[in-house]
């Protein structure tokens, strides 16, 4: 299984785009809502429903742990109980971990990037620590995959896809949504 961890202040596209991507490529998804709720309210103003609330989280190998970014999205996943357990557990099975924009800080927190070539939103850098900054827009190093921010959640979503499936199955979907 496939987490996604929603949380007010999100930024929707972070979180939908690759939701949506996943779910076309056939991988089964996830999405809990942090703080208590089974809903968040992203930056922009925009409800999203989530699948459960993040106290129901029990998966011992998840396949992946996705974290979208914005803010105080970003900051709000990093203070959750739960989501640090699911990034343990997930890294200790071998399954990727994915944060976008702001997100990669949660992961740099907790020493998931040490060793890796990462990205991140602009000024965030001093976050990931020990890792070497990339220039790309989205960067897969081993078990981790991160990216810049909402222009390349679409990306981030196809990388998340391959990663998990194949090339093959990334480049059908990426086709079929008549991406570039």
């Amino acid at each position: 299984m496939v987490y996604l961890f929603l949380a007010n202040g999100c930024e929707e596209i972070e979180a939908l785009l690759p939701l949506d991507i996943l779910r076309r490529g056939g991988v089964e998804v996830t999405t809990l809502a942090v703080g208590g709720s089974d809903s968040v309210l992203g930056s922009h103003g925009i409800r999203i429903g989530a699948d459960l609330p993040e106290e129901l989280f029990r998966d011992g190998a998840p396949e992946a742990v996705i974290l979208p970014g914005g803010m105080p999205g970003a900051t709000n996943l990093d203070a959750s109980k739960t989501v640090d357990a699911a990034l343990r557990v997930c890294a200790a099975n071998g399954g990727l971990l994915c944060a976008i924009c702001a997100a990669p800080m949660v992961l740099g927190r907790r020493g998931y990037l040490a060793g890796k070539e990462a990205i991140c939103y602009p000024g965030f850098e001093k976050e990931l620590a020990g890792a070497t900054i990339s220039k790309k827009r989205v960067v897969r190093d081993g078990k981790v995959i991160t990216a810049a921010g909402m222009g390349v959640a679409m990306e981030f979503g196809l990388e998340i896809l391959a990663a998990l499936r194949t090339k093959a199955v990334a480049d059908r979907v990426q086709k079929t949504i008549l991406a570039d």
